[in-house]
């Protein structure tokens, strides 16, 4: 209970130091960080004193489960009203000025503020989706056990799947292994992403030219998928001797992820994917010597693209063509695509208490995809690697 007061606590602050009177949060992932429940509802946090989570179903669960205090929320219509009623001081403390009121535009829907806005037309609203996202950016000793814990997890299928790993199985068939052994030990079935029309399922296995196929998903390896329907990840194709088989899954424990890929090969890959590979090692070691405090993420991709490009590999980094991605790595936590981002124009500065994943891979058109991805915690003196799954090209 104390380490969701403690979230509330520190969102009122930055609330205070931008003049606004209070945040309205409505996603579920961010319904679950601030009061440890993911009923379906709406939390008001006042810049001072005690948030209400206004609950339309399942009340009673609500009430079980979360660490603020809960209310039905009733007729709609009249919420309104109840807002006013349950934080009347604050509203009389606005006076003839209309509240500002911070919510999460990047993934509130359009029609439910404008429902919001239809009952309290005194207020004024802002987009807070910065500030509960920093707020998020930054793990407590809770949640980074919660994803060593995933971290332990998938090493443990990984294991697995190189042992049933073997040449006329297919993508499909491989990444079933990994959801079947993943979902006993607890894997939640999903994992949750905050980008609009973003979706993970386990994560990506694909093999040779299937892997290295564009999708709509932002990330440097999207893969074939099953149909038009489904076009990421696993497909029905059959994995063959001698070609790069990209394994990108993850797992969810609790809510929390961890992300990372290896490379695996059955038999031996051709000598330039071998060196692409080999790329990518040397990038994630370099990016490790400046994983630490202050530096700033724009700072790391930037360095990664100047080794991919001494490499000669610029064309294949992080995709191919107009389906290169422009980052090297992500934050993650309650969901994969988290906040800091490693990218051009993230002037965030490494802190204490950040994951991030790094991931620098080389697509290469009808052949396949190769390269690392590690999750990292961010330490007072550099880093924690939280991935502990063996590294290096897994030959079999």
């Amino acid at each position: 209970m104390k380490e969701y007061a403690k979230r509330i606590e520190r969102l009122q602050e930055r609330l205070r130091q931008q003049a606004l009177d209070g945040c309205m949060i409505t996603q579920n992932v961010d319904l679950y960080y601030f009061t440890g429940s993911m009923q379906t509802g709406y939390l008001f946090v006042p810049s001072g004193g005690e948030a209400v989570f206004f609950v339309r179903r399942s009340v009673v669960r609500a009430q079980d489960e979360s660490a603020v205090a809960v209310e039905p929320l009733g007729s709609f219509r009249a919420f309104g009203q109840r807002l006013a009623e349950v934080f009347a001081p604050l509203f009389r403390q606005a006076g003839s000025r209309k509240l500002r009121v911070a919510a999460e535009f990047d993934v509130l829907p359009v029609q439910q503020l404008q429902r919001l806005e239809a009952v309290l037309p005194d207020v004024e609203w802002a987009d807070g989706s910065t500030v509960i996202r920093e707020l998020r950016m930054i793990k407590s000793a809770a949640e980074l056990a919660l994803i060593r814990e995933s971290a332990r997890v998938i090493d443990l299928a990984f294991q697995e799947a190189f042992g049933m790993l073997r040449a006329g199985m297919t993508e499909l068939e491989l990444i079933s292994g990994f959801e079947l052994f993943i979902r006993r030990q607890g894997h939640i079935g999903l994992m949750r992403m905050r980008g609009y029309n973003q979706e993970v399922i386990t994560g990506m296995v694909g093999a040779g030219e299937a892997a290295a196929m564009p999708s709509y998903f932002d990330g440097p390896a999207g893969g074939q998928g099953l149909s038009a329907a489904s076009p990421q990840s696993a497909s029905r194709r059959v994995i063959q001797s001698g070609e790069p088989i990209l394994l990108d899954v993850g797992c969810c424990i609790d809510g929390y992820v961890i992300d990372q890929t290896r490379t695996a090969v059955i038999g031996s890959l051709p000598e330039d994917l071998a060196q692409a590979y080999d790329t990518s090692e040397r990038i994630i070691r370099s990016v490790e010597e400046m994983l630490k405090p202050g530096t700033v993420c724009e700072k790391l991709y930037m360095h990664s693209l100047l080794m991919a490009h001494e490499a000669g590999l610029s064309d294949h980094y992080m995709g191919y063509g107009a389906d290169q991605v422009k980052f090297l790595g992500h934050g993650i936590g309650l969901e994969i695509d988290e906040l800091p981002v490693l990218a051009k124009g993230f002037s965030y500065p490494l802190q204490p208490g950040m994951v991030v994943a790094i991931e620098p891979k080389f697509t290469f058109p009808q052949r396949g995809v190769v390269g690392i991805e590690n999750s990292y915690a961010i330490t007072d003196t550099g880093f924690e690697k939280l991935t502990v799954t063996r590294e290096g090209l897994i030959k079999l």
